[in-house]
C-alpha cells in the first residue's frame, strides 16, 4: 500500500483496486496505442466500440448474464432508474408492489407511486430499518406488473439473505451496493440495477441488466433517455455514453476475473472481510451492531458507541490514523464502514486494531 494512500471506508464513491487506478494513469494519455486517451475519444469509433462491447462481453462472463438478459449501460445514478422502472413497467395492470427496507426503497417506493397503484407490502421502518421486513405472501398483488426490492441497504447495513420467490411477477432488485459482491442468479429477476461508483466504476454509470420480454413495454410519456428498449436497441449509445466510467468498469471486471479469480473468491474474500469486523463488534463493550444478525450486509457495517461525543471522537482519530470516511450517513448517526470489494483484508484488520486501541483508552 502507498504510505500516502489512506483506507477510505465511504459507502461511494468508494475505494477503487489500486492496481486499477495505475493501469488508467498509465494508459491516461494514449489507451492502446490510439495516441489519445479514452476521455476523449468518439464513443463512435472502433477503438471504443471495442471497450464498451468488451466491458458488456465481461460482464456477462464475470457475473454469468443469461443470453435472454440485456446489458444496458445508462446515466443518472439508480436514482433515476427510480422513475425509469415504473416508466418501463408499469403499464399492465398498473400495479407493484415495494419493500422498504431502507431510505433508497422507500425513495424508489414514493417515485414509482407517481405512476400508478404502487403498494408498500412489508415496511422495517419501525425498527428503523435494523432487519429486511418479513414478508405475507398473501399481502402480495397476483397481478403486480413487478415487485421491487432493495438488495442491500447502503445506509442501514442489511442485506437480503435470500432472494424473494414473487412467482410469475418480475422481480426487480436495486443491487447499487452490492454490484459484483458475490453471485447471484440474475435468471431469478426481471430486472437488476445499480449505480456503479461503489464497487464497479466511478460515479457516472449506471447499469441495468433486463430480461428481453420486459422491453418494449414502456409507457408513450416515457421520455427517450429513460426507455429500456430504445437504450437496448442502441447498444448503450443512444447519446453519448459515460465512456470513461464504462472503461473503468471493464477494468474492475478484468481485475475480477484475473487478480481475484471470480465471483466466488469474491464473495469468499468478502465474507472473511465482514466476519472479522462483526466478531469483533460481537464481543466489544464499547461498540455495538444494530443489526439483526442475519440481515448483516457484507458491504456496509454500521456501529454505536451510544454518545455521540465518543462517535464523533472516533471519527476524528480514525480520520487521522489514515482510517477515512467512518461517518455514518445523517440519517442514523454513528460509524459505518463500507469494505466494498476493492477494500483490502489488511484495511479491515487495521480498523479493528485501531477500534481495539480506542476502546482501550476510552472506557
Amino acid at each position: 500500500m502507498n504510505m500516502s494512500r489512506v483506507y477510505n471506508f465511504s459507502a461511494g464513491p468508494s475505494m477503487l483496486p489500486e492496481s486499477i487506478l495505475r493501469k488508467a494513469a498509465a494508459e491516461i494519455t494514449d489507451y492502446n496505442g490510439s495516441g489519445q486517451s479514452v476521455m476523449e475519444m468518439s464513443h463512435r469509433s472502433k477503438i471504443y466500440e471495442e471497450i464498451i462491447f468488451g466491458a458488456e462481453k465481461l460482464m456477462r462472463q464475470v457475473y454469468g448474464v443469461p443470453d435472454n438478459y440485456k446489458i444496458l449501460f445508462l446515466q443518472g445514478g439508480a436514482s433515476t432508474q427510480f422513475a425509469a422502472v415504473p416508466l418501463n413497467l408499469l403499464n399492465g395492470s398498473g400495479k407493484a408492489d415495494y419493500v422498504l427496507s431502507g431510505q433508497f426503497s422507500t425513495k424508489a417506493y414514493k417515485e414509482a407511486q407517481k405512476y400508478g397503484d404502487v403498494k408498500a407490502v412489508a415496511s422495517s421502518k419501525e425498527d428503523n430499518f435494523t432487519h429486511i421486513p418479513d414478508l405475507d405472501k398473501a399481502a402480495f398483488t397476483p397481478d403486480a406488473d413487478y415487485f421491487h426490492i432493495c438488495f442491500n441497504n447502503t445506509i442501514y447495513g442489511t442485506r437480503w439473505s435470500y432472494i424473494p420467490d414473487t412467482g410469475d411477477v418480475p422481480l426487480v432488485a436495486d443491487i447499487s451496493s452490492c454490484f459484483l459482491s458475490e453471485p447471484l442468479d440474475i435468471s431469478k429477476f426481471g430486472v437488476v440495477y445499480g449505480g456503479a461508483q461503489k464497487n464497479v466504476a466511478p460515479a457516472g454509470l449506471t447499469i441495468v441488466i433486463v430480461r428481453e420480454d420486459l422491453l418494449g413495454k414502456a409507457r408513450d410519456i416515457t421520455p427517450a433517455m429513460l426507455d429500456w428498449k430504445l437504450a437496448a436497441d442502441n447498444d448503450s449509445m443512444y447519446n453519448t455514453p459515460p465512456c470513461w466510467s464504462i472503461y473503468m468498469c471493464k477494468l474492475v471486471l478484468e481485475w475480477l476475473r484475473d487478480e481475484i479469480g471470480g465471483m466466488e473468491n469474491m464473495k469468499k474474500i468478502n465474507e472473511r472481510k465482514a466476519a472479522l469486523l462483526y466478531a469483533y463488534l460481537d464481543q466489544s463493550k464499547l461498540f455495538r451492531n444494530p443489526v439483526l444478525p442475519r440481515d448483516r450486509s457484507v458491504m456496509n457495517v454500521t456501529f454505536v458507541t451510544g454518545s455521540d461525543e465518543l462517535n464523533a471522537k472516533f471519527v476524528s482519530e480514525a480520520a487521522a490514523a489514515g482510517l477515512v470516511n467512518l461517518k455514518g450517513h445523517r440519517s442514523v448517526g454513528g460509524m459505518r464502514a463500507s469494505i466494498y470489494n476493492a477494500m483490502p483484508e489488511e484495511g479491515v484488520k487495521k480498523l479493528v486494531d485501531f477500534m481495539e486501541k480506542f476502546e482501550k483508552a476510552n472506557s
